[in-house]
């Protein structure tokens, strides 16, 4: 899959309204991270590894798996 361009650098990309992480270099459907970097939701992080978004109260996503959306905290 294609990194889109705010996330050209980052492995894991978070979704602030489900609190799922998708990693892009394992993810396939474009279309889910299409929808996250044109909302405005999206959030990467420092460092760039699974345990640093497990940290801060993320899930890794699999193809499938649903959670609420929820509105992001400004």
């Amino acid at each position: 899959m294609e990194r889109p361009t705010r996330f050209e650098h980052a492995r894991f990309v978070g979704d602030k309204r489900t609190q799922l992480v998708y990693d892009l270099d394992e993810w396939t459907d474009e279309a889910v991270i299409a929808e996250i970097v044109d909302a405005g939701v999206g959030i990467q992080f420092g460092p760039d590894t699974l345990a640093e978004a497990r940290n801060r109260g993320y899930t890794l996503a699999t193809p499938g798996k649903r959670r609420l959306h929820r509105t992001p905290r400004a």
